[in-house]
């Protein structure tokens, strides 16, 4: 008997995972919680969003924000634990860089806060460090 295993068989769906299914993959990750209504609204005003699904469930997604136009950010580029190291990563990217190429108007400003080791996924995209002239800042709501 042939058993589907995770990761096995990931289908890209272009649009932004259920609130429920991005909080757990945020969890299951180890990133930072975000409240449900939070990701209600930023899950529903995305400029581009891509979710990848396997047999278990939600296995990755990626997404763009900004005006649209000027300013444009690349977040929430997450692979379910299990399936890092497979190419998941680089397969969300590809798809971001082609709704970039394909809708950012010239000198868009596009960028992203990497995490360590995971900014080495973005050079090959031709992400830039900000450093020296300049450094990523936030502020967060408590």
């Amino acid at each position: 008997m042939n058993e589907r295993q995770p990761g096995g068989e990931v289908k890209i769906i272009r649009v932004a995972p259920e609130v429920s299914d991005y909080l757990r993959l945020r969890e299951q990750a180890g990133m930072s919680p975000r409240s449900a209504e939070g990701a209600a609204t930023g899950l529903a005003n995305s400029l581009f969003a891509i979710s990848l699904h396997d047999v278990s469930g939600l296995a990755g997604m990626g997404r763009v924000v900004g005006d649209g136009g000027c300013f444009m950010q690349v977040v929430d580029i997450i692979v379910r634990p299990d399936l890092q190291g497979r190419g998941l990563g680089k397969m969300i990217m590809k798809e971001i860089m082609r709704y970039l190429e394909g809708h950012a108007a010239p000198l868009t400003y596009v960028s992203l806060i990497a995490d360590v080791p995971a900014d080495a996924l973005y050079r090959p995209f031709g992400f830039e460090y900000t450093s020296p002239g300049g450094l990523g800042m936030y502020w967060r709501k408590h």
